[in-house]
Formats: C-alpha cells, structure tokens, sequence
C-alpha cells in the first residue's frame, strides 16, 4: 500500500529535481527521502526516477505517479478543508485560473468582498489566456476557472455558471496598414497571432471559421497578454482580444480595433469548476460573490458604453 508520506516525497523530488532539495522541502533527511522513494519503486516494480549527477528527473512510469499522486493529495487536502468549512470554519485555498478579462473586470471586487466575509481564506489567482481545454482543471491545479465557456462540454463532468457576454476584437498595431482593413479577407496575408497551446486552437481561426472563411496561418502562438500585446504593438502581428482590453488606457496607445465589416466574435464569460468542486461552501459562497461582482459591473453605466 503506498504511503502518502512516501507519494510527497516523490512528488517533491520531481518538482525540485534534486533529492537533497526534496528532502529539505519536506523536513527530512535526504537518505529518508531515498529510502521512501526505493521503497515506492520495489512496490510498483518500476523506475520512478531517472538519477544523475545533476539531479533526478522523472520516468514515464514516475511522471503517471507524479500525475495521479498530486490529485489524490490535493483531493484530500480538499476534504479536510471541506469538512472544516462544513463545521463553519471557512479557511484553506482556493485556486482560481482566470482569462486576463476576468482579472481585470470581475476578480478585484469579487475578492473585495469575499476577502472582507471570509478573510480565513487564501486566494490563488493564475492568469490564463486560453482556457478551453480547460487543462488545468481536469488535473485539479485550479478549483474554478473563469473564461468564455467552451462549445460541447461533457455533460456530467462539469459545472457552469454563466456571468455576462463578452466580445473577442480585432486588433492591430496603431498606425499599420492592418488597422485601416475592412474585412477579414483583407487580413488574411497578414501574420496572426494565437492564444492557445498550440496554432490549430484560438479564437482567432473560430472567428474565420464562423464567418465562412479559411482561417490564416499561424504566426506566433502565446499564452501570455503581455505577450499577446507585444506581438502587435511591437511586432505588426494581428490577434484577437476581449474589447475592454484592447481599449484599456494601458494597451490604446500602441493597438486599434480596424473597422472591419464582421461583427466581433461573441462569447459567454462563465465560472467553471467540476462538480464535485462545485459542492464545497467556500466554493459555493465564491461563486455569490462573483455573480454579485459581475451584476454590479453590467449596470454601471461607463461598462455599457464599451
């Protein structure tokens, strides 16, 4: 029977790539750290570790243990959280992966007030530019993920709360022969960059797609907005980002929306956990304090002129 100690140990080691700096994460010494890591290997009859002189990296057997170990450990950290929360002790971690529209609009008054109402609670916010794989919540790296929802979601295996609309623009360096086009058509030529993991995702080519249009070929692929807006405030590419962003006082100087004659690409801005996430109270009270965020943002007069 594997021994939790035991799966942090490994888990540790992956992370850090070296078993001495395993061993001091974890608070034991570096030969207890091996013994546990030997003693998982003896029982699964397989190699976990690759061992060097320059640290340890994993095998393919070590790096489906690594997977499977963090989940059940990060599952079980959940329980005891949920229990305590059950008892009324609202305390623990809560993850969030959020697209950088919902980082800007909706996550600083949602956590103004879900930090004053439960203060007890520590909130992990990641920046996710492209979250329609929904990766990060499958592997239970996030507790809630806030984007556009995505088209034919598993049923079953998800649960969604719909937020407000949002628009996906064109845009275009400042000043470039890209800003003045008047279709998709004539933008066709020029280099595109994506967001996604790779250039056959983005909304981007669902944009072309939609509009009965061959998607163009992919420039640069990005995760980041920085990188995002580096790329066509800096590099004459043409991309795709959520209208309040591109007209943000921080990125208007160096982008523009063209004048295209397509409309934007619509989309929905959802709060998205797996179910049985969505059972935990902090996760439940979260989700109050983001609909009452998202409420108040739709009937302030200055979002409705965006």
């Amino acid at each position: 029977m594997m021994k939790i100690p035991a799966l942090r140990a490994l888990i540790s080691a992956i992370d850090e790539g070296s078993l001495r700096a395993a061993a001091r994460r974890i608070g034991v010494s570096q030969p207890a750290l091996t013994k546990m890591i030997r003693e998982l290997e003896q029982e699964l009859a397989a190699p976990l570790l690759v061992r060097s002189t320059t640290g340890v990296t994993p095998t393919a057997q070590g790096k489906v243990l690594y997977e499977r170990a963090g989940l059940a450990l990060r599952e079980l950290a959940g329980a005891a959280q949920e229990i305590g929360q059950l008892g009324g002790r609202m305390s623990g971690q809560l993850r969030i992966g959020a697209v950088p529209l919902a980082v800007m609009l909706l996550v600083p008054e949602t956590l103004r007030t879900f930090s004053r109402e439960f203060d007890g609670v520590h909130l992990q916010i990641n920046e996710e530019l492209y979250i329609e794989q929904l990766m990060n919540l499958r592997r239970g790296d996030v507790d809630i993920a806030l984007g556009p929802i995505p088209d034919r979601l598993p049923p079953g295996e998800f649960h969604v709360e719909v937020l407000m609309p949002m628009s996906m623009v064109v845009v275009a360096r400042r000043g470039s022969v890209h800003a003045t086009a008047r279709s998709l058509e004539a933008l066709r030529g020029a280099r595109w960059v994506y967001t996604g993991l790779s250039g056959v995702t983005g909304y981007g080519r669902r944009l072309f797609e939609q509009n009965g249009l061959e998607p163009p070929a992919c420039g640069a692929t990005v995760n980041s907005t920085l990188g995002l807006l580096s790329l066509i405030g800096g590099a004459d590419f043409v991309g795709l980002m959520p209208r309040p962003l591109a007209l943000h006082p921080a990125a208007a100087p160096f982008i523009e929306i063209p004048p295209l004659q397509e409309a934007p690409l619509g989309l929905v801005l959802g709060a998205i956990t797996r179910v049985e996430t969505a059972l935990r109270p902090v996760v439940r009270h979260f989700l109050t304090h983001l609909h009452r965020a998202a409420h108040h943002l739709q009937n302030d007069p200055s979002w409705r002129r965006i």
